[in-house]
């Protein structure tokens, strides 16, 4: 099947006629080819004991279809303790390349069994491979850093956003060669506990402004987006509200955000690539999902385990909700829309790239 658009939300098959595994990922553009890497979730089946299966790359000239190139970083069958074995929780790959060391370099969040959240750094000398891994067991400045996005400016310094798990934003500063934290940071955006928490950032800089989308934090299950701009990358930041602005089931048109990409032959498009983990939650939520109330439910539930003063009894389908099927996730790219300072996501059933200019 040859593509001539972007869909949200509908079933994405590579030239092969296969799902495209890349959740959790991100655009890079090498010359005029495009490369989408994510997370391959084929083989994550609730009960399998499998998180991931590596790290899957796509490239395309057009942006609608894609090659599959295989896992570029593949998972380490013979180590358990590998943070690239398929039971560990390795999530959101993001590769930037350093003009100095003439490296891409790629970060992975690690989620430890027992709690804390670590980083996982490797390099290549091509956007395909082979990597090898520089850093594992990472805590950046000391902290469990959880989902993050990195950012390359102008003048080549590399700045690194991540969730201070629970507890706040940090945007700190990398290191030459990209591969570890100076030790300056900011912080950002503090909050008691999930669901309030700010997670999955997404950075964009536009017309002088430096922009972040962020979610909260009811695991898989979708909420909320909020938006904020800043005029240094270590803000102070100013919250301008939800780009979801049509959406009233409060799930970010079923979907979470994951990174922000600025289309280079484009005057302006600006593309919020997401991931929809749980396709038939409407199904599943029926008129609670559309008014709302299913993503309310799911968030006091989220409340209620992290807070110390509760005594939470879990609901009788709080397991269901937490079981997700993520080998049959889907993708929800919309372009940004922009009112003055506002950044907007408007639902479209289908869109072209060619319509802007």
């Amino acid at each position: 099947m040859k593509y001539s658009s972007i869909r949200p939300g509908q079933m994405w098959l590579d030239t092969e006629g296969k799902p495209i595994q890349a959740h959790g990922g991100s655009i890079i553009t090498v010359g005029d080819t495009f490369y989408w890497f994510g997370e391959n979730k084929e083989k994550t089946k609730p009960g399998s004991g499998i998180w991931h299966w590596g790290v899957r790359c796509y490239a395309s000239k057009d942006m609608y279809n894609w090659e599959d190139k295989g896992l570029i970083i593949p998972p380490n069958l013979e180590d358990e303790s590998s943070p690239l074995h398929p039971t560990q929780y390795m999530d959101r790959p993001h590769i930037i390349f350093n003009q100095k060391t003439r490296k891409f370099v790629c970060w992975l969040k690690i989620m430890k069994k027992a709690g804390t959240q670590e980083s996982t750094v490797l390099t290549a000398d091509h956007i395909l491979g082979p990597y090898t891994m520089e850093r594992r067991d990472l805590r950046p400045l000391n902290m469990s850093a959880g989902d993050f996005d990195l950012i390359i400016s102008p003048d080549g310094k590399a700045y690194y956003y991540f969730e201070r798990v629970h507890s706040e934003l940090i945007c700190a500063d990398l290191t030459a060669d990209y591969t570890d934290v100076t030790g300056y940071y900011s912080t950002h955006f503090p909050k008691i506990q999930p669901p309030y928490v700010r997670e999955a950032p997404a950075y964009f800089y536009r017309k002088g402004l430096h922009y972040l989308f962020t979610s909260g934090t009811t695991g898989y299950h979708p909420n909320p987006s909020e938006v904020a701009c800043a005029k240094t990358f270590h803000g102070s930041w100013n919250i301008l509200g939800n780009p979801h602005a049509q959406d009233t089931s409060c799930t970010s048109y079923n979907s979470q955000i994951t990174s922000v990409f600025k289309h280079p032959f484009k005057k302006d498009l600006y593309i919020a690539l997401a991931d929809r983990w749980i396709p038939n939650l409407p199904e599943l939520g029926g008129e609670a999902f559309g008014n709302g109330d299913k993503y309310r439910k799911t968030a006091e539930q989220f409340r209620a385990i992290f807070d110390p003063e509760t005594d939470y009894v879990p609901t009788e389908d709080h397991h269901d909700d937490l079981a997700v099927d993520t080998s049959v996730s889907t993708y929800v790219w919309l372009p940004v829309r922009f009112d003055g300072e506002m950044a907007y996501l408007d639902w479209h059933d289908e869109w072209k790239l060619e319509d802007y200019e």
